[in-house]
């Protein structure tokens, strides 16, 4: 599946040029989640979450941000593809 995800998030670690998410999975749930999950729980593990209505969009978090040029970048075992297809930690 070709993705096309956006994300205006410039001090995270999948953050690409012209606001592109570049992990090659991301996880999404809502704040509710999001706040009690453990920091490990990310993409790989979204089949353990039950799903969860939101209600609105501004109660929804990407759980697969890492910041820009911190140590977790490799934490949640996603990698980054850039636009030519190549992988990048």
């Amino acid at each position: 599946m070709n993705q096309n995800i956006r994300c205006t998030v410039a001090d995270c670690h999948y953050w690409a040029s012209g606001n592109m998410c570049a992990a090659n999975q991301i996880l999404v749930t809502t704040d509710n989640v999001a706040a009690v999950a453990p920091p490990q729980i990310d993409a790989n593990m979204a089949h353990a979450i039950a799903p969860t209505a939101a209600g609105l969009s501004m109660a929804t978090a990407c759980k697969t941000y890492v910041q820009r040029g911190s140590n977790q970048a490799l934490a949640n075992n996603v990698v980054g593809i850039s636009n030519s297809g190549f992988r990048f930690i």
